[in-house]
């Protein structure tokens, strides 16, 4: 462990994984308003089409795949584990809302959509962590080859 940071690790561990989930959640949230809002998607609480989910679960892939490069950005250390922590909160929250919405209408979007998130949790958070490995590898190498 660095020893700049050995008396925050703690509180920067959980501040890079509290970060990476708000970022998911906001731009989730935001984006999901803004569509509704534009008329792209129908009001809220209304069904939508087969190709409104697949549009939702592409841009929440890419905003998971973010929360976990941030997570890992500002880990104090271990970044791939501080993306897994975040990839394990992204299924539980992803379950508890399959739960709340498993029969409540066509409103909450087809089977298949709360099940993708759930699977995906820990492969994009486990993507955005590789992401800034190769970042810090690439730097470290660059290093290297100038000294």
């Amino acid at each position: 462990m660095n020893q700049a940071h050995g008396s925050h690790s703690p509180i920067r561990s959980i501040g890079s994984v509290l970060a990476g989930l708000l970022v998911v959640v906001l731009l989730s949230t935001g984006t999901d308003m803004a569509l509704h809002a534009s008329g792209i998607y129908p009001p809220m609480f209304q069904p939508m089409s087969t190709s409104l989910w697949v549009l939702a679960t592409a841009y929440r892939f890419v905003y998971s795949v973010l929360g976990g490069y941030i997570t890992a950005r500002l880990a104090p250390d271990r970044p791939l584990f501080h993306a897994m922590v975040l990839g394990t909160i992204g299924i539980a929250l992803s379950l508890a809302g399959t739960v709340a919405t498993w029969s409540k209408g066509p409103e909450f979007g087809p089977k298949w959509y709360p099940i993708g998130l759930i699977v995906l949790a820990i492969p994009c958070s486990w993507a955005g962590a590789r992401l800034r490995i190769m970042q810090l590898r690439a730097r470290y190498v660059g290093r290297a080859e100038e000294a």
